[in-house]
């Protein structure tokens, strides 16, 4: 298959329209639809339904839109490496996390990563979903569960537990509870328990909603959770790395808390040698040894 058609049929499918792919490819609509003519007959398939509000790609020509976006990807991945081979640090990283990680933990240190390497530039995807590393949805991710993929390089980083914590403020006014009995009767902060989140985090909400609650907020990450606890709304569960940023929390019932829950750092195989991958990996590695060793002392 001649690679310029298969490049000129990608961005007619990516953009629905000859129109808009002549114009990202810098050629005239009728150059286009010559070679998709073309590429259609050296298939002997249509590829395209063609209607008046666009284009609309057929089942032969989804199967080969899937090929070509898959040779995008790993278009992009060389590119990246190839980059990389440089001895400067630079360009685009695409870092993804959890919402509630990402902007309590990562985010408040990233200062020390651009101090090192000021020309990078990161792209920071917060979300519950897991983007798929190897297909290149992004370069790096911090996990709160062992990936299952084997094409990944893995490193686990610390382990966490969900807490409940309350400001002192909250506390005063209404009081420490001793017992669960006493927490009923407090408002509770937390994920709803349908929302993705890790499984040990869930499980302690169920637990705490199973003890008739009488008021509660449920936020849908942790950032919004820690919101509520510090404007003195009531008790939330909580990660307990945020102690670190927020000492004058208060925690409520110690022998109440989640299982462990792991963090790991994975990327895909083939950003091994990525020096901005290498660059990033040290810089968590070093932030939390040193969290590690300031809780540990």
């Amino acid at each position: 298959m001649d690679w310029d058609k298969l490049r000129i049929f990608h961005a007619v499918a990516d953009k629905g329209s000859l129109t808009h792919a002549g114009e990202v490819l810098h050629l005239s609509q009728s150059a286009v639809s010559r070679q998709i003519r073309a590429l259609e007959e050296s298939l002997n398939v249509t590829l395209f339904h063609r209607h008046a509000r666009g284009l609309i790609l057929t089942e032969p020509g989804e199967l080969l839109f899937e090929a070509t976006q898959q040779m995008v990807k790993r278009l992009d991945a060389t590119a990246a490496r190839i980059r990389d081979a440089e001895d400067e640090v630079f360009g685009e990283l695409r870092v993804t996390t959890t919402t509630g990680f990402g902007t309590l933990w990562l985010a408040p240190r990233l200062g020390s990563l651009y101090s090192k390497y000021p020309q990078l530039k990161i792209d920071l995807m917060l979300e519950e979903r897991v983007l798929d590393l190897p297909m290149r949805e992004a370069d790096v991710a911090i996990r709160m569960k062992e990936p299952s993929q084997a094409d990944l390089i893995r490193k686990r980083l610390m382990q966490i537990r969900m807490r409940l914590y309350a400001s002192p403020d909250y506390l005063a006014e209404h009081g420490t509870p001793q017992s669960m009995s006493d927490f009923a009767r407090h408002r509770l902060i937390c994920q709803h328990p349908g929302t993705a989140q890790v499984a040990a985090g869930a499980s302690l909400v169920a637990d705490l909603m199973s003890n008739s609650i009488l008021s509660t907020l449920t936020v849908n990450n942790y950032f919004g959770v820690l919101q509520g606890v510090l404007n003195h709304l009531g008790i939330g569960v909580l990660p307990d790395y945020l102690t670190e940023d927020f000492p004058h929390l208060v925690r409520v019932l110690p022998g109440t808390e989640s299982d462990d829950v792991p963090v790991f750092l994975a990327y895909p195989e083939e950003l091994r040698h990525s020096k901005r991958v290498a660059a990033f990996r040290e810089f968590v590695t070093e932030e939390i040894f040193a969290y590690r060793k300031r809780h540990h002392d």
